[in-house]
Protein backbone atom coordinates (compact mmCIF):
# COMPACT_ATOMS: atom_id res chain seq x y z
CA UNK A 1 0.00 0.00 0.00
CA UNK A 2 1.42 3.35 -0.88
CA UNK A 3 0.70 6.10 1.48
CA UNK A 4 1.68 9.91 0.51
CA UNK A 5 1.65 12.45 3.09
CA UNK A 6 1.45 16.16 1.94
CA UNK A 7 2.18 18.96 4.33
CA UNK A 8 0.71 22.53 3.14
CA UNK A 9 3.18 25.19 4.86
CA UNK A 10 2.42 27.79 1.92
CA UNK A 11 0.53 29.78 4.50
CA UNK A 12 1.36 33.35 5.64
CA UNK A 13 0.43 32.89 9.12
CA UNK A 14 -1.46 36.16 9.44
CA UNK A 15 -2.98 34.85 12.87
CA UNK A 16 0.49 34.34 14.58
CA UNK A 17 2.07 37.83 14.28
CA UNK A 18 5.80 38.54 13.96
CA UNK A 19 6.41 36.35 16.78
CA UNK A 20 10.37 34.40 16.75
CA UNK A 21 10.67 34.73 13.05
CA UNK A 22 13.07 31.85 11.17
CA UNK A 23 13.98 33.58 8.72
CA UNK A 24 14.58 38.02 8.28
CA UNK A 25 11.65 39.23 7.38
CA UNK A 26 8.82 36.61 8.21
CA UNK A 27 7.13 35.09 10.84
CA UNK A 28 4.46 32.55 9.16
CA UNK A 29 3.93 29.51 11.68
CA UNK A 30 5.31 26.60 10.24
CA UNK A 31 8.58 28.22 10.56
CA UNK A 32 8.62 29.36 14.36
CA UNK A 33 11.65 27.60 16.39
CA UNK A 34 10.27 25.07 18.99
CA UNK A 35 13.70 24.08 20.90
CA UNK A 36 15.73 25.39 17.89
CA UNK A 37 13.96 23.96 15.00
CA UNK A 38 11.48 25.15 12.69
CA UNK A 39 7.60 23.87 13.24
CA UNK A 40 7.51 22.53 10.19
CA UNK A 41 10.68 20.31 10.86
CA UNK A 42 8.92 18.32 14.18
CA UNK A 43 6.08 17.80 12.20
CA UNK A 44 7.77 16.16 9.05
CA UNK A 45 9.55 14.07 12.01
CA UNK A 46 6.25 12.48 13.24
CA UNK A 47 5.75 11.19 10.23
CA UNK A 48 9.37 9.75 8.69
CA UNK A 49 8.74 7.83 11.17
CA UNK A 50 6.15 5.77 10.78
CA UNK A 51 6.69 3.16 9.06
CA UNK A 52 3.49 2.99 6.91
CA UNK A 53 3.84 6.19 5.52
CA UNK A 54 5.73 5.70 1.96
CA UNK A 55 6.45 9.51 0.99
CA UNK A 56 6.09 13.00 2.15
CA UNK A 57 5.12 16.31 0.02
CA UNK A 58 5.11 19.46 1.63
CA UNK A 59 3.80 22.53 -0.45
CA UNK A 60 5.49 25.53 -0.13
CA UNK A 61 5.91 28.87 -0.95
CA UNK A 62 8.28 28.98 -4.37
CA UNK A 63 10.79 31.31 -3.02
CA UNK A 64 10.99 29.20 0.36
CA UNK A 65 11.64 25.47 -1.51
CA UNK A 66 15.66 25.77 -2.32
CA UNK A 67 16.38 27.24 1.47
CA UNK A 68 14.27 24.52 3.10
CA UNK A 69 15.73 21.58 1.10
CA UNK A 70 18.85 22.86 2.70
CA UNK A 71 17.28 22.75 5.89
CA UNK A 72 16.11 18.59 5.29
CA UNK A 73 19.18 17.96 3.72
CA UNK A 74 20.14 15.70 6.91
CA UNK A 75 16.61 14.22 7.65
CA UNK A 76 16.72 10.38 7.39
CA UNK A 77 14.13 10.13 4.36
CA UNK A 78 13.88 12.36 1.78
CA UNK A 79 11.24 15.06 1.53
CA UNK A 80 9.54 16.01 -1.78
CA UNK A 81 8.89 19.66 -1.97
CA UNK A 82 5.99 21.19 -4.30
CA UNK A 83 5.24 24.79 -4.88
CA UNK A 84 1.77 25.69 -3.37
CA UNK A 85 -0.81 28.24 -4.02
CA UNK A 86 -2.41 31.48 -2.38
CA UNK A 87 -4.68 28.95 -0.35
CA UNK A 88 -4.46 25.76 1.65
CA UNK A 89 -6.83 24.18 -1.04
CA UNK A 90 -4.54 25.62 -3.91
CA UNK A 91 -1.61 24.15 -2.03
CA UNK A 92 -3.25 20.95 -1.22
CA UNK A 93 -4.11 20.55 -5.04
CA UNK A 94 -0.80 20.83 -6.43
CA UNK A 95 0.73 18.63 -4.50
CA UNK A 96 -2.24 16.29 -5.10
CA UNK A 97 -1.10 16.90 -9.11
CA UNK A 98 2.64 15.70 -8.22
CA UNK A 99 1.87 12.45 -6.55
CA UNK A 100 1.98 9.63 -8.49
CA UNK A 101 -1.31 7.27 -10.17
CA UNK A 102 0.24 4.37 -8.22
CA UNK A 103 -0.80 6.27 -5.09
CA UNK A 104 -3.04 4.40 -2.94
CA UNK A 105 -4.16 6.44 0.30
CA UNK A 106 -3.37 10.47 0.48
CA UNK A 107 -2.73 11.79 3.80
CA UNK A 108 -3.19 15.35 4.25
CA UNK A 109 -1.76 16.95 7.51
CA UNK A 110 -1.43 20.59 9.04
CA UNK A 111 2.48 21.44 8.70
CA UNK A 112 1.84 22.96 12.07
CA UNK A 113 0.31 19.83 14.15
CA UNK A 114 3.58 18.74 15.34
CA UNK A 115 2.08 16.60 18.23
CA UNK A 116 0.46 13.84 16.64
CA UNK A 117 1.05 10.26 17.90
CA UNK A 118 2.19 7.83 15.63
CA UNK A 119 -0.68 5.48 17.15
CA UNK A 120 -3.21 8.36 15.58
CA UNK A 121 -1.38 8.66 12.27
CA UNK A 122 -1.45 4.62 12.09
CA UNK A 123 -4.78 4.33 13.13
CA UNK A 124 -6.35 7.07 10.19
CA UNK A 125 -4.31 5.37 7.68
CA UNK A 126 -5.72 2.23 8.45
CA UNK A 127 -9.17 3.32 8.61
CA UNK A 128 -9.22 4.97 5.34
CA UNK A 129 -7.83 1.93 3.82
CA UNK A 130 -10.83 -0.14 4.64
CA UNK A 131 -13.55 2.15 4.42
CA UNK A 132 -11.94 5.17 1.78
CA UNK A 133 -12.25 8.02 3.99
CA UNK A 134 -11.19 8.63 7.74
CA UNK A 135 -10.06 11.73 9.81
CA UNK A 136 -8.38 12.66 13.48
CA UNK A 137 -11.01 14.56 15.76
CA UNK A 138 -11.81 14.88 19.36
CA UNK A 139 -15.24 15.45 20.80
CA UNK A 140 -15.20 19.00 22.88
CA UNK A 141 -15.39 19.39 26.34
CA UNK A 142 -17.43 22.67 26.51
CA UNK A 143 -20.73 23.09 25.80
CA UNK A 144 -21.15 24.30 22.19
CA UNK A 145 -24.01 26.89 21.48
CA UNK A 146 -25.40 28.46 18.26
CA UNK A 147 -25.81 31.55 17.46
CA UNK A 148 -26.98 34.56 15.47
CA UNK A 149 -26.32 38.05 16.11
CA UNK A 150 -25.03 37.24 19.50
CA UNK A 151 -28.16 35.76 20.72
CA UNK A 152 -28.27 31.48 21.85
CA UNK A 153 -30.63 29.76 19.16
CA UNK A 154 -29.53 26.35 19.86
CA UNK A 155 -27.45 24.65 22.58
CA UNK A 156 -25.65 21.34 20.34
CA UNK A 157 -25.40 18.05 21.74
CA UNK A 158 -21.89 17.80 22.51
CA UNK A 159 -21.97 13.96 22.36
CA UNK A 160 -22.43 14.57 18.25
CA UNK A 161 -19.98 16.75 17.66
CA UNK A 162 -16.47 16.27 16.57
CA UNK A 163 -13.74 19.14 16.61
CA UNK A 164 -11.72 17.95 13.30
CA UNK A 165 -8.01 17.53 13.20
CA UNK A 166 -5.48 16.34 10.84
CA UNK A 167 -4.30 13.53 9.42
CA UNK A 168 -7.19 13.08 7.52
CA UNK A 169 -6.53 10.49 4.70
CA UNK A 170 -8.31 9.45 1.56
CA UNK A 171 -8.17 7.10 -1.29
CA UNK A 172 -6.08 8.81 -4.13
CA UNK A 173 -8.80 8.35 -6.52
CA UNK A 174 -11.37 9.96 -4.35
CA UNK A 175 -9.58 12.97 -3.42
CA UNK A 176 -9.07 13.85 -6.49
CA UNK A 177 -12.31 13.54 -7.64
CA UNK A 178 -13.09 16.07 -4.26
CA UNK A 179 -10.69 18.33 -5.59
CA UNK A 180 -12.32 18.52 -9.08
CA UNK A 181 -15.47 19.01 -8.30
CA UNK A 182 -14.66 21.77 -5.84
CA UNK A 183 -12.32 23.54 -8.45
CA UNK A 184 -15.74 23.00 -11.15
CA UNK A 185 -18.23 24.63 -8.11
CA UNK A 186 -16.01 27.25 -7.13
CA UNK A 187 -16.11 25.56 -3.53
CA UNK A 188 -13.52 26.28 -1.01
CA UNK A 189 -14.08 24.49 2.18
CA UNK A 190 -12.47 24.47 5.27
CA UNK A 191 -10.37 21.05 5.29
CA UNK A 192 -10.56 17.92 2.80
CA UNK A 193 -12.81 16.34 4.78
CA UNK A 194 -15.76 19.09 3.76
CA UNK A 195 -14.69 18.59 -0.45
CA UNK A 196 -15.10 14.44 0.03
CA UNK A 197 -18.27 15.22 2.21
CA UNK A 198 -19.95 16.75 -1.02
CA UNK A 199 -19.35 13.91 -3.51
CA UNK A 200 -21.94 12.09 -0.82
CA UNK A 201 -18.92 10.14 0.59
CA UNK A 202 -19.36 9.12 4.37
CA UNK A 203 -16.14 9.41 6.09
CA UNK A 204 -14.98 8.00 9.18
CA UNK A 205 -13.76 9.85 12.87
CA UNK A 206 -10.87 8.23 14.49
CA UNK A 207 -10.70 9.74 17.93
CA UNK A 208 -7.71 11.73 18.51
CA UNK A 209 -6.42 13.90 21.55
CA UNK A 210 -6.14 16.86 22.58
CA UNK A 211 -2.17 17.10 21.96
CA UNK A 212 -2.73 17.09 18.43
CA UNK A 213 -3.24 20.74 18.56
CA UNK A 214 -2.95 23.34 15.89
CA UNK A 215 -0.11 26.43 16.58
CA UNK A 216 -2.30 29.23 14.96
CA UNK A 217 -1.30 32.13 17.59
CA UNK A 218 1.39 33.24 19.98
CA UNK A 219 0.09 31.56 22.81
CA UNK A 220 -0.40 28.23 21.59
CA UNK A 221 3.61 28.48 21.21
CA UNK A 222 3.75 28.43 25.25
CA UNK A 223 1.59 25.10 25.27
CA UNK A 224 3.30 23.57 22.46
CA UNK A 225 6.87 24.02 24.57
CA UNK A 226 5.32 22.15 27.45
CA UNK A 227 4.35 19.39 25.14
CA UNK A 228 7.60 18.71 23.81
CA UNK A 229 9.07 18.98 26.92
CA UNK A 230 6.47 15.93 28.06
CA UNK A 231 7.63 13.88 24.62
CA UNK A 232 11.45 14.45 25.69
CA UNK A 233 10.18 12.73 29.20
CA UNK A 234 8.45 10.17 27.60
CA UNK A 235 10.63 9.31 24.54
Amino acid sequence: MKVSVILPAAGLGTRMGRVQPEKSGTSRKQFMLLNGQPILVHTIRKFTTCPLVTEIVVALRREDIDWVRALLAGERRPVRLVAGGDTRQESVENALAALSPDTDLVAVHDAVRPFVDEGTIERVIQQAAETGAAIAGVVPVDTVKLVHLNKIRQTLTRERLVLSQTPQVFRYELLKRAFEKAREDGFTGTDESSLVERLEVEVSVVPSTDHNIKITRPADMEFARLLLSLEKKTA
